[in-house]
């Protein structure tokens, strides 16, 4: 593809590729987007960017997106301090609110371990985690990593941590969603499903 394009053209799509989930061929859509589209919605988009990446912070607490010291949910009196859900990314954050479920506090590793791409313990924010559990008086750690893999090895890297301080530390049950078909689930989630499985309420 190199060599196709006028420079500044090719660089627009290669800077656009470096995002994640944006492949090629998405990288080359947008930029024609944006250089279709008026100078005025280019410059909007850019201050934009340029505003939250001068703007934005991560909480000193649980390191969520902020624009303060403190996210909003740690600056809340009423949740429970005790209770610590602990989650990749902040974004994760945004889909546990949502349910309106949870109303303790949160903790953000900012990603997973992954020994393939050499994120390992030291690059998350585990130490901060810990130095968290007296001074805030934790109870219970929610472990709430994504079910894949890289999250896996993760919440099992915690629990090994955890466990021996005395906190019960429990992990987000997965399994079959809601609507779903038994014959359509595959080996593993429905064996989450039976691992997760609780007594029926009359």
């Amino acid at each position: 593809m190199a060599g196709t394009y006028t420079a500044p053209v090719q660089l627009l799509i290669d800077e656009l590729g470096r995002l994640p989930g944006v492949g090629p061929k998405s990288a080359q859509r947008i930029a024609f987007h944006l250089l279709k589209i008026p100078a005025d919605d280019v410059t909007r988009l850019a201050d934009a960017i340029m505003d939250a990446k001068q703007r934005v912070r991560f909480c000193e607490r649980c390191f969520n997106v902020a624009d303060d010291t403190l996210c909003p949910i740690c600056k809340d009196e009423s949740r429970d301090s005790s209770v610590v859900c602990v989650v990749e990314e902040s974004r994760d954050i945004v889909a546990l609110e949502k349910t309106g479920e949870f109303r303790g506090r949160y903790h953000v590793l900012l990603g997973a371990m992954s020994p393939l791409e050499g994120i390992g313990p030291e690059q998350l924010k585990i130490r901060e985690l810990v130095a968290r559990i007296e001074p805030e008086s934790i109870d219970e750690i929610i472990l709430c990593t994504n079910p894949n893999t890289e999250g896996e090895v993760t919440a099992m890297y915690l629990a090994r941590l955890l466990k021996p301080i005395g906190l019960d530390v429990t992990r987000i049950a997965s399994g079959l969603p809601v609507g779903g078909d038994l014959e359509y689930a595959d080996e593993l989630t429905l064996g989450r499903a039976l691992e997760g499985r609780r007594s029926v309420v009359d």
